[in-house]
């Protein structure tokens, strides 16, 4: 389970936490698997007390639980679960590119163009972190445009529990992410908001089901009951 060590900066059991939910999002660290404090500073490269933080803070969005006498562990992880989360996105997501069809400029229009196009470029280069790089700006863009904060903050809760980083060892997931991209963006130009909306609900969808499948080969479900 070996990790980067991590500066130290301000939200230092932020970033704890951020990358605790990758590894577990990621199927690295297991259901039933105990974290402990001390081994985890030392991976970290920091003290025990953002860490210590950071599984506090996992514990209440339901990540880790905590047992009494014996620390922290990682918390189940369904299928459900993970179909949940994404389910909640999708549709969140969905509401806000409906509205930015309504309310995209021409300018914003064609910024989402251009960060498409180099989105494209670097799926063909197979430069997996720029291509999640350009995926978070498309959305950015999208989700600006729909003049909708508060919607967009909701989305932005849901979707940090799936960490920026874990797209992108995906395979699948570059050239499936670049093509619903195309057909979100067509519906922003006919500014259609039922057919935005529904491109976008697809295409968050199967990024859900992509991450599924690569929970699936990293064995996270075998001989478990949190499969259903």
């Amino acid at each position: 389970m070996a990790s980067p060590r991590i500066g130290t900066r301000p939200q230092l059991s932020d970033e704890v936490a951020a990358r605790l939910r990758e590894m577990i999002m990621d199927g690295r660290v297991r259901p039933g698997e105990y974290l402990r404090l001390e081994r985890l500073a030392a991976e970290f490269g920091i003290s025990v007390t953002p860490v210590r933080e950071a599984l506090q803070s996992l514990r209440s969005q339901g990540f880790v639980q905590l047992e009494p006498r014996r620390g922290f562990v990682v918390a189940p992880l369904s299928r459900q679960d993970v179909k949940d989360l994404f389910w909640v996105q999708a549709g969140l997501a969905a509401e806000l590119a409906a509205r930015a069809a309504r309310t995209m400029t021409t300018g914003a229009l064609k910024e989402l163009t251009a960060i498409q196009h180099a989105m494209g470029r670097a799926v063909v280069d197979g430069r997996a972190p720029l291509v999640e790089e350009h995926n978070h700006g498309f959305h950015r863009s999208i989700n600006l445009a729909a003049r909708s904060a508060k919607l967009a903050w909701s989305l932005s809760s849901v979707a940090r529990y799936v960490p920026r980083g874990l797209y992108g060892r995906l395979p699948e997931w570059p050239r499936t992410a670049l093509d619903d991209h195309e057909h979100v963006l067509a519906a922003l130009r006919d500014a259609d908001p039922t057919k935005a909306g529904a491109a976008m609900r697809v295409h968050v969808v199967r990024a859900g089901e992509l991450l599924i499948a690569h929970l699936e080969r990293q064995g996270l479900w075998n001989n478990s009951l949190n499969g259903h």
